[in-house]
């Protein structure tokens, strides 16, 4: 069975572009993969998706044949990123509860005398979800 051409363009369907890039993705990995066992090539592959996520993936496979500081700087390298991705994240958590703040200041100092403004407690949790009990 022949596949038919087709035609470079922005999918304009959000479902159907989303399976057409995990699908591309998916095979530009395989054939980064096999680049670098067939030619023994060390192969980089960097993918942004959409709304701008990374989705570069460190795979692992034939580590074996690294030695012990090839080993130590792909681990510093996995240090340093995760460094920067959560110090990114601490970033756009401050920016955004700064944002609300304001939008909260704001909400109280334009509170007329004739309604009643209560005060607005938020919490940000961190991590993984628990059960709480509501009193």
């Amino acid at each position: 069975m022949v596949r038919g051409k087709v035609e470079m363009e922005r999918i304009e369907n959000a479902s159907s572009r989303q399976v057409a890039f995990s699908k591309r993705r998916n095979g530009l990995l395989k054939k980064a993969y096999e680049v670098s066992v067939l030619c023994d090539a060390e192969v980089a592959l960097i993918i942004f998706s959409e709304k701008g996520r990374l989705q570069l993936q460190l795979l692992g496979h034939n580590l074996f044949t690294c030695s012990m500081e090839e080993l130590q700087n792909i681990g510093e390298q996995l240090e340093r990123s995760l460094e920067n991705v959560r110090s990114i994240k601490v970033q756009l958590f401050k920016e955004e509860i700064e944002k609300l703040q304001r939008k909260l200041t704001a909400g109280i100092g334009s509170c007329s005398r004739s309604t009643e403004c209560s005060e607005v407690v938020t919490e940000l949790f961190i991590g993984s979800p628990t059960r709480r009990k509501l009193s």
